[in-house]
């Protein structure tokens, strides 16, 4: 997919249309969006194994997800609620006082969740992941 102002990244077709509006809408209302990927291949969901690696392949793996500005939107690990405890494993320092770090209050996560997407920062459990959108789950 091409945006003007954002490097290509490739996402399912079934789903591309909508992506690509809601991103041209929030960066023409000013959202500081600089960085979108969606697609690669990766086993970044279900159980760990012996070695710390996850089991099964990401939504991402399937082109139905997608991570806006990982430099400020990091995932994090032992992370029930967003605290000091919570381990940096993926991306950059989530600041909820920084433009280009996702809140669940932003304009992005609101728009983003109004067409039916779920928000990483909100994932129950142990992991908290601010760059991340998916409508199939986590």
């Amino acid at each position: 997919m091409e945006i003007d102002g954002l490097k290509p990244f490739y996402i399912c077709q079934f789903i591309a249309n909508n992506i690509k509006n809601l991103l041209i809408s929030l960066i023409e209302d000013g959202e500081p969006i600089y960085e979108v990927k969606g697609y690669r291949v990766g086993l970044t969901r279900g159980k760990v194994d012996e070695q710390g690696n996850r089991t099964d392949f990401s939504n991402h793996s399937y082109g139905v997800a997608i991570d806006i500005n990982e430099n400020a939107n990091g995932l994090y690990e032992n992370c029930i609620s967003f605290s000091e405890s919570c381990i940096l494993r993926k991306g950059g320092k989530w600041n909820p006082q920084k433009p280009t770090s996702l809140t669940k209050d932003s304009l992005t996560v609101r728009r983003f969740k109004e067409a039916g997407f779920l928000w990483g920062g909100e994932i129950l459990g142990q992991q908290k992941d601010f760059m991340h959108f998916s409508l199939t789950g986590y």
